[in-house]
């Protein structure tokens, strides 16, 4: 039976607005970082910009469990069963606010350790923490895997939310 669940990506090491052009990177000014929606490319999910201290993406998906995996499906998991990734789309942003995307990193949830897609599951919320700058000092491309990312399993903000509520109301005499 599926179950809802959330994902949140939290990037840190952003490469910066601009990067200078260097071999195999012509360079790009207003660098800019989203989560693509799948099939959606245009699409994007809370835009940043690449000189900010921190970004954070949080989106509702599906777990279901086939056999003994789990896929996660959503309106910005991409690929076939077996195959799931996230894209984190890289583009300029010129001053008509027009996003042209130059390259992507892809986050792959097979290479997610099958125990802590379960603890995530249970708790309601995958997380992946990842820096987005190379070893050049560009945007992060191409697959990202461990231990270039760690994921986690933490509480959803939902059930975070209900658990204060609740802790707030048995507090008061006569609730």
């Amino acid at each position: 039976m599926p179950s809802p669940m959330q994902l949140r990506i939290e990037a840190f090491d952003l490469p910066g607005r601009d990067c200078a052009a260097g071999p195999d990177f012509p360079g790009f000014a207003n660098i800019h970082v989203a989560v693509q929606r799948r099939a959606r490319p245009s699409e994007l999910l809370d835009l940043q910009p690449g000189d900010a201290a921190t970004a954070r993406w949080t989106f509702d998906c599906t777990a279901t469990r086939t056999g003994e995996s789990v896929e996660l499906t959503g309106p910005y998991i991409q690929g076939r069963p077996g195959e799931r990734f996230i894209y984190l789309s890289w583009g300029t942003v010129d001053e008509g606010g027009t996003f042209t995307m130059f390259r992507r990193a892809k986050l792959i949830l097979g290479a997610i350790e099958p125990a802590t897609v379960e603890a995530a599951l249970a708790a309601g919320r995958l997380v992946a923490r990842l820096g987005l700058t190379d070893a050049k000092g560009h945007p992060l491309c191409a697959r990202v895997t461990p231990p270039r990312i760690a994921w986690s399993a933490e509480k959803a903000e939902a059930a975070e939310a209900a658990e204060a509520a609740e802790k707030a109301e048995t507090a008061q005499p006569g609730a």
